[in-house]
């Protein structure tokens, strides 16, 4: 290296004091205000990957699963999910807050009521699972037997993760919902808000880029194919020009809708019962019941 480079160069104790100052973390390092826990990656992969043996058993985890052993499977898998969520909740809920130990138990007490009526949910889960499974498998002809749906399609991963993430949005727990969603946005490439609301048998094909955003609503029976976006036109900004949380901005689709690959549905539109959209399609604008929109017919040029 030339005597000139080094002169440059500073000391490496100069850029450590950098990026150590307010000025260069500010939102970007998180730091402890009191005794308060983190959320923990390795912690929430474990309780998806727990979830999905609950919500499937057989199909995800290494036990051999029959007729005998089930329950017990099931309650000790239950019991490690109890102990991941109570810890995970209550640093979520203890996320950005400076806590002192009194504070923190009675966050751990409403971590334990939420993490309870979360368990209790499961079968409603699994209800609304089965009804996805089976909307997928009857509206694809390439899958040869409804197993197949659960083993094999991402799109049933994507969809759990997101009901998941949901419940515990509607409890109120923060971060950890969106981190189950994105767990999935980057196991399968379909991106799913925690936030949004989606009915009973619900079928993504193939899946990849579609992307849903926060405020849609989607019916019962809703199939759409990969690329989709249900997304916003603009946002709402207040007077210093950050966006306005919380307006409804995302589309809501009727029931027994069917969205072609790669169509953009934008904004708090209303698609109605029965639409189909086709392929490559821009939408913003409201679509009738039983209307169907598709590109128009390519000219012959002479």
């Amino acid at each position: 290296m030339e005597s000139s480079d080094k002169a440059q160069l500073q000391p490496v104790k100069d850029t450590v004091h950098i990026l150590a100052t307010e000025l260069h973390k500010e939102h970007l390092c998180h730091l402890n205000k009191g005794c308060e826990p983190l959320p923990q990656q390795g912690a929430i992969e474990e309780i998806v990957a727990l979830c999905r043996q609950l919500l499937f058993p057989g199909f995800f985890g290494n036990e051999v699963v029959n007729n005998h052993n089930i329950e017990v499977l099931i309650g000790i898998k239950v019991e490690r999910l109890k102990q991941l969520l109570i810890n995970q909740v209550t640093a979520a809920l203890a996320f950005n807050h400076p806590c002192d130990k009194p504070h923190l138990n009675k966050l751990e007490e409403r971590a334990s009521l939420i993490t309870m009526r979360f368990i209790n949910k499961l079968p409603q889960v699994r209800k609304l699972l089965h009804s996805d499974v089976e909307a997928i498998y009857l509206g694809d002809p390439a899958a040869v037997v409804v197993e197949e749906v659960v083993y094999c399609y991402p799109s049933i991963k994507a969809i759990t993760n997101y009901r998941l993430a949901h419940e515990l949005l509607l409890e109120g727990v923060p971060i950890l919902p969106r981190f189950i969603s994105e767990l999935a946005h980057s196991e399968t490439g379909i991106d799913i808000h925690p936030a949004a609301t989606i009915g009973h048998h619900f079928a993504i094909d193939h899946g990849t880029g579609v992307v849903i955003g926060a405020t849609a609503i989607i019916g019962n029976h809703v199939k759409l194919y990969q690329g989709v976006t249900l997304g916003a036109r603009s946002f709402d900004v207040d007077d210093d020009g950050n966006p306005i949380k919380g307006v409804p901005r995302h589309p809501i689709i009727g029931d027994n809708v069917i969205i072609y690959s790669n169509a953009t549905v934008l904004g708090r539109i209303t698609v109605g019962n029965g639409a189909i959209i086709g392929g490559n399609i821009w939408v913003t604008n409201d679509v009738a019941p039983g209307e169907k929109i598709v590109q128009g017919k390519r000219e012959k040029i002479n």
